[in-house]
């Protein structure tokens, strides 16, 4: 993150300003590195999409996007301009979360779903379309296989971009409310897994029977998993980092450890059997290596 990213991001955050500064939070270290040399594949590697969750950076999804780039995806994480808390551009404009004030009041957050579903396609044409945004495109990408993961809305926003868009073969939705119902008709028999806290985190004051309604919908592969003692942020980067600066957050009493291991064990196998042919006992039922991990629906 830029230092501007993260001084907005702080600001949104309150106490978690507190425990770190804008510019230690900007300087952490990842197992990542700008400038690595892609390996070349005679066939590319699938493309898998992140999404966050509303006002949150593409960053605090990068455990996840580590994981699935070491197990030879194309990951691309993407910043919501004007939901997100603070998204650098090139030249040091900085755009803050415009959609806040137009969301929030009235809570229609449908709106943000749908907006990311066209946000999807863009990013899908620039990166394999005739004339692609990233250089390495054409050697590293097989366009033939291409999924979406998101967090909250992120998630959310998953089974809306397959809706939307038939090029996305896989989703994941990772503690999103079905903002935007599954269409009546499905998403064309293409597999989906939700993974949920214990219990799913809900926003503030409204009641969500989401899941419910719209697990019949899904009319492919499926699963919906719950993992006791992980709250709503269990799924991003938070619990890594927060446990780093002795933030601990009481709603998500799951260790950063656990959080990360659960989410990069569960997403990564339905990535590689459904994008990649991989089999996992994972995801068949419960295992004695993951006990917080309660199979609510298959």
């Amino acid at each position: 993150m830029s230092v501007p990213e993260a001084k907005a991001l702080l600001t949104d955050r309150g106490t978690l300003a507190d425990h770190v500064t804008p510019q230690r939070l900007a300087a952490t270290r990842t197992n990542a590195r700008t400038g690595a040399v892609p390996r070349p594949s005679a066939h590319g590697y699938p493309l898998v999409v992140l999404s966050p969750g509303f006002t949150m950076p593409r960053a605090s999804l990068t455990v996840l996007a580590e994981d699935l780039a070491s197990r030879g995806y194309v990951v691309a994480a993407v910043d919501h301009a004007y939901e997100s808390d603070g998204t650098s551009f090139p030249g040091g404009r900085v755009l803050t979360c415009t959609a806040c004030e137009q969301v929030f009041p009235d809570r229609s957050l449908e709106r943000v779903s749908d907006g990311r579903a066209r946000d999807i396609p863009f990013v899908l044409d620039r990166l394999t379309g005739p004339r692609p945004a990233w250089r390495h495109s054409r050697l590293m990408i097989d366009a033939g296989r291409i999924a979406m993961a998101g967090h909250s809305i992120g998630g959310a926003a998953a089974s809306v971009s397959m809706a939307a868009d038939p090029r996305v073969d896989a989703g994941v939705n990772m503690d999103g409310t079905f903002f935007t119902p599954v269409p009546p008709a499905g998403l064309g028999g293409r597999p989906f897994l939700m993974l949920a806290g214990d219990p799913a985190l809900l926003p503030p004051d409204f009641p969500d029977t989401s899941w419910e309604d719209n697990w019949p919908r899904l009319d492919g592969w499926k699963r919906w998993l719950n993992v006791t003692g992980a709250g709503h942020a269990a799924f991003t980067d938070w619990p890594v980092l927060g446990d780093q600066v002795g933030y601990g957050h009481p709603e998500t009493p799951l260790s950063g450890l656990r959080s990360q291991q659960i989410t990069r064990g569960y997403v990564g196998a339905f990535f590689d059997l459904h994008l990649r042919g991989i089999a996992s006992p994972r995801l068949e039922g419960p295992t004695a290596g993951d006990p917080e991990v309660v199979f609510h629906r298959r």
